[in-house]
């Protein structure tokens, strides 16, 4: 596989978030954990199906137990962080936290062996972060505390971190997604147990849109991100994933959920130029 075509198939799973808030919604009331446990059994059944038909089963069994624990790290720990943080702290402030994770892959690339981080992917991750900063402190929220932000920090973090450490991981098959996700489901489910009172979706829509969550951005968007950390150029990945929050906006916007404006417009061309930027990098990288 090129890098160029393993960029591509990394940069689905950035608009497959970009259906998550849209699709969230549409599943209330379900409280996150249980959602979770809901979403990722799907996505880890999808899997299931296609490590079977694929006869990639002897695969599976050859990854370390080291491995599956990273991943289910990964997974389970980014998404018990983020919802932690905004039970105790429901604002844009955390948010836009959280949403450090791509300006921490592209930083953390330069880590990576045979990577070069140049001025302009640090710069271009920064203009998107800008642009994703005036989408996220738009929005409307609860208050801010220290412990809040600490988690969303930590969030943050973690997915950078797996992100980037999946590119070290480069000879485990990407179907041992399949053992991270149903891990994270079993743990989000005794999360749930613990800290939610169960409730199922109210109608046929609501079922659809939590099918869909299941299948898209919470199942095959780890699969795809997957081959595009191992892959692809990651510093362009990291800095086109604040394509998520403006694309994630617009498409409340289609639904008639939210309304259009002009931040959206000035954050749609700071995030594009940021992501162009990246790219140009990129390209005199592999040129060099």
């Amino acid at each position: 596989m090129t890098r160029a075509r393993a960029t591509l198939i990394g940069f689905t799973a950035v608009l497959l978030w970009a259906l998550l808030a849209l699709f969230t919604i549409g599943s209330a009331p379900v409280p996150a954990f249980q959602l979770n446990a809901i979403c990722f059994a799907i996505g880890g059944g999808i899997g299931l199906i296609w490590t079977l038909a694929t006869g990639q089963m002897a695969a599976l069994r050859r990854v370390p137990a080291r491995v599956y624990l990273f991943g289910t790290a990964g997974l389970f720990g980014y998404h018990f962080l983020y919802f932690t943080a905004f039970r105790i702290a429901p604002s844009a402030e955390t948010g836009l936290i959280a949403y450090l994770w791509p300006l921490f892959i592209v930083l953390l690339s330069g880590l990576l062996p045979g990577e070069r981080l140049s001025v302009a992917h640090i710069l271009g991750a920064l203009i998107a972060f800008g642009g994703a900063a005036l989408i996220v402190l738009g929005r409307e929220g609860g208050e801010a505390n220290a412990l809040g932000l600490a988690l969303a920090f930590g969030c943050a973090v973690t997915w950078a971190v797996y992100s980037v450490a999946s590119r070290r991981l480069g000879q485990v098959p990407t179907v041992a997604v399949t053992v991270y996700c149903l891990a994270t489901a079993l743990l989000s489910l005794l999360s749930h147990a613990l800290l939610e009172e169960t409730r199922w979706p109210e109608t046929g829509l609501g079922w659809a849109a939590t099918l869909a969550l299941g299948v898209g951005p919470v199942g095959l968007a780890f699969f795809t991100w997957d081959i595009g950390m191992k892959k692809g150029d990651i510093q362009l990945l990291g800095v086109a994933s604040y394509a998520a929050p403006l694309l994630s906006t617009l498409a409340l916007v289609l639904a008639g959920i939210a309304p259009p404006s002009l931040l959206l417009l000035v954050a749609a061309l700071l995030i594009a130029g940021g992501a162009a930027l990246a790219a140009w990098a990129s390209a005199r990288k592999n040129q060099a």
